[in-house]
C-alpha cells in the first residue's frame, strides 16, 4: 500500500496539481494527465454522465500512471460514497457540504471504525480481498483524502463546525455556486467572494485542515500566499473546446490572408 501522494505533499507544504475529468470520462485521458505529471485526477460525478463502468476504468488508470483518483460524487446515497473507493479510488470530495453535521455523516459514511461506520468490502482496493483487513483499514483512514465543497452560503456561516470536523482532509470553495449563493453569480473577485474565501482559509487554519478554490480564482498565487496547496488547473472540456477553436480560427484567419 502507498502512501497518497496528493496528501503526502500536502502534508509537506507543497502544491498539488490536479487535472479534471468532466465531460469525456475515457481512461486514455486520465492516462494523458499521469504521463504529463499531474498529482492527481479529478474524476468528475456530480455534473456528468459518467457511468460506474466508466469511472472504474478511470480510476485503474490513475493507479497505472501514478496519480491519486479523486472523485466528486453525487449526492445521495451510501453507496455513493463506498462505490468509488471499493473501485480503488483514493478520494471523494462532497458537493454542496452545508454544516457540520452534513460533514460528519460524509466522514462516518467513508471512514472505517473507529472514525465512521463505512462497510467492509473487498475488491480492487483491497487487491481483491488478500491485503490484511486491519492493516487496510488502518491504511484507508489516514490515506484516503475527503473533502467537502463550499459552495452555499450557509456553509461559509457554519465553516467552523465544518472545519472541525474530525476525519475531514480538504475545505474546497466551489467559486461559480457559492456566487451565486451570495446573490453575484460569476463575480469571483467582489468582496463578499473574497470575504468568503478567506473565511474558510482563516478556519481551515485553525482547526488544521486543507483548503483551495476549484480553479484560478483568486489568482494562484494569491491562494497560495493565503496558504492554498491544492490546485485544480485544467480540465479536458476547456482543452479540448480551446483546441478546436483555435485550430479552426488559425484556418479561417490564414483563408481570408490568401
Amino acid at each position: 500500500m502507498h502512501l497518497n501522494r496528493v496528501l503526502q505533499k500536502l502534508r509537506e507544504g507543497k502544491p498539488v496539481v490536479i487535472g479534471a475529468v468532466w465531460t469525456v470520462p475515457h481512461w486514455k485521458i486520465v492516462e494523458m494527465l499521469g504521463i504529463a505529471g499531474y498529482d492527481g485526477v479529478w474524476i468528475e460525478m456530480e455534473h456528468s454522465d459518467t457511468t460506474w463502468e466508466q469511472l472504474s476504468q478511470m480510476i485503474l488508470a490513475a493507479r497505472a500512471t501514478g496519480m491519486e483518483a479523486i472523485v466528486r460524487i453525487p449526492r445521495g446515497s451510501y453507496n455513493n460514497v463506498i462505490r468509488p473507493l471499493e473501485a480503488g479510488a483514493t478520494g471523494l470530495l462532497l458537493p454542496h457540504c452545508t454544516g457540520g453535521e452534513d460533514a460528519r455523516e460524509f466522514v462516518q459514511m467513508a471512514r472505517f471504525a473507529p472514525l465512521g461506520w463505512r462497510g467492509i468490502g473487498g475488491s480492487v482496493d483491497t487487491r481483491y480481498g488478500i491485503l490484511p483487513l486491519q492493516e487496510y483499514c488502518d491504511w484507508a483512514n489516514r490515506e484516503i483524502l475527503l473533502g467537502v465543497m463550499i459552495e452555499r452560503k450557509e456553509a461559509v456561516q457554519n465553516i467552523e463546525a465544518i472545519a472541525r470536523t474530525e476525519g475531514l482532509d480538504l475545505l474546497l470553495v466551489g467559486p461559480a455556486d457559492l456566487s451565486q449563493s451570495l446573490g453575484i453569480r460569476g463575480e469571483y473577485t467582489h468582496p463578499l467572494m473574497r470575504e468568503a474565501i478567506e473565511q474558510v482559509a482563516q478556519a481551515c487554519s485553525r482547526h488544521g485542515k486543507y483548503w483551495a478554490v476549484a480553479g484560478n480564482v483568486p489568482p494562484y498565487a494569491e491562494q497560495m500566499a493565503m496558504g492554498a496547496r491544492f490546485f485544480n488547473i485544467v480540465d479536458e472540456m476547456s482543452v479540448l473546446m480551446e483546441g478546436f477553436q483555435r485550430a479552426k480560427e488559425q484556418f479561417e484567419e490564414e483563408r481570408r490572408l490568401s
